[in-house]
């Protein structure tokens, strides 16, 4: 699955520069996460950077993007075209 962020979020900038897929951006009140390149950082680490770096603990699963281990690795292979 793909990450989100809740409207707990508090600006912090923190998860930004985080993201080895740069899928994190400020959207119009809080950080978004663009569901396209995230892969949970699959590929990258082995846990969610932004997740452990996250003082508020907003940053949960999309249960609205259900994705494999398989999907995340694969996704991870074409943003990174390796």
């Amino acid at each position: 699955m793909a990450l989100m962020i809740t409207d707990e979020c508090i600006n912090c900038d923190v998860c930004e520069p985080e993201c080895p897929n740069d899928a994190i951006s400020p959207g119009e009140e809080i950080y978004v996460i663009d569901p396209n390149l995230c892969t949970e950082c699959v590929g990258h680490y082995d846990e969610p950077q932004c997740q452990q770096v996250c003082p508020v603990d907003c940053i949960p699963l999309d249960a609205e993007r259900p994705e494999t281990h398989d999907q995340l690795m694969e996704k991870y292979h074409r943003i990174t075209s390796s």
